[in-house]
C-alpha cells in the first residue's frame, strides 16, 4: 500500500500486512499454529517470532487479499474457528493499515492434540 499525503508518500510492506496477519491468527482461540505449508515437508508449528509463515498476501493500493494455513486444536469447531480467524484477520489488517481486506481464505493443513498432563499419584509405583 502507498499513500500519497502532503507530508510525503506512506507505504506499507506485504511483510507488515503479513506479520499483523499472522499475530492476529495466532490470538484466534482455536488456532494451535500457523502452518509452513505441505511444500515445506511435513506441516511446522511455528511461533508469533515466525507469524509470516503459513502468511500469503497480495497487497495493492487499496485493498488487500490474504491466504492463510493453519493448524486446529482437536476439539474445536473447525467452521467457527475459521469464521473467527477471518473476522480477527480482517479487523487486525484494515484497522491497523487502513487497507481494505476483500477476502481471507484459510486452508485448515493440520490438527494439534493437546498434550495430556499426566497426573502424579504419589502411591504409584515408578
Amino acid at each position: 500500500m502507498s499513500e500519497q499525503s502532503q507530508s510525503g508518500l506512506i507505504r506499507i510492506s506485504d511483510d507488515v500486512v503479513s506479520t499483523i496477519a499472522g499475530l492476529a491468527a495466532l490470538e484466534t482461540p482455536g488456532i494451535a499454529a500457523m502452518s509452513g505449508g505441505i511444500s515445506e515437508g511435513l506441516a511446522k508449528r511455528l511461533s508469533g517470532k515466525n507469524a509470516q509463515k503459513g502468511v500469503s498476501v497480495e497487497v495493492g493500493q487499496l485493498e488487500a487479499a490474504i491466504d492463510l494455513r493453519v493448524i486446529v486444536q482437536y476439539g474445536s469447531k473447525i467452521q467457527d474457528v475459521c469464521r473467527d480467524l477471518q473476522d480477527n484477520v480482517r479487523d487486525a489488517v484494515e484497522n491497523m493499515t487502513g487497507l481494505r481486506v476483500v477476502e481471507v481464505n484459510v486452508k485448515v493443513e493440520g490438527v494439534a492434540f493437546k498434550e495430556e498432563e499426566q497426573s502424579e499419584d504419589p502411591h504409584r509405583v515408578k
